[in-house]
């Protein structure tokens, strides 16, 4: 299947203002994820583990990658999946790739656009999931482009005011999307919907 997996606070804001790295997430942002980090949430702590597991291979914009390949982004001990730190092939979509990269053997650069980052990663998945979990313009064109299969939205319970929003302008809308499930923890709910084809 192909997943796209983003966490979004209630206002519609996928990251607080001018994000980047160092400040990933943006001005107030960082409440958006903890709920990939509290380790006292069985809710959470499964949620993010069911996800993990069924992950083949990534689709991320290049913003995105800028943020997590920065030194203090992902690492050793913090990478896809948060805490759990796995390391799936990961699919950047980019008209321009770095001149360095410092996890040099996580990632792959795409110029051809999300659909061919998307059929890539299926070919490395392994008959596994591939998540496109980022940023908000990556999951939007997926979206607009008929690619996505799933869309799984970690709602935090969190209000941010402003910063970068997940549904805006977005071609392909009107879209009628089927709920599958929908599971709340004290930092979010976490919903999934079957995207229809066509």
């Amino acid at each position: 299947m192909i997943v796209a997996d983003i966490t979004m606070s209630l206002d519609g804001f996928v990251t607080g203002p001018d994000p980047g790295p160092g400040r990933g997430l943006g001005h107030g942002g960082r409440p958006l994820h903890a709920w990939a980090f509290d380790p006292d949430s069985e809710v959470d702590a499964r949620v993010l583990r069911e996800a993990v597991e069924a992950t083949g291979a990534v689709v991320m914009g290049r913003r995105t990658f800028d943020v997590v390949d920065a030194p203090s982004g992902w690492s050793e001990d913090v990478g896809y999946g948060a805490r759990h730190a796995t390391a799936p092939p990961v699919f950047v979509v980019t008209h321009e790739p770095p001149r360095s990269v410092r996890l040099v053997d996580r990632f792959a650069f795409v110029r051809d656009g999300p659909a061919a980052a998307i059929d890539l990663a299926a070919a490395a998945a392994g008959g596994r999931d591939v998540v496109v979990m980022g940023g908000a313009d990556v999951v939007r064109q997926a979206l607009a482009l008929g690619r996505l299969d799933v869309l799984r939205i970690h709602l935090a319970a969190l209000l941010l005011g402003a910063g970068t929003p997940l549904f805006t302008g977005a071609a392909g809308m009107p879209r009628t999307l089927v709920l599958e499930s929908a599971v709340a923890s004290p930092n979010a709910t976490h919903l999934t919907f079957r995207v229809p084809r066509g």
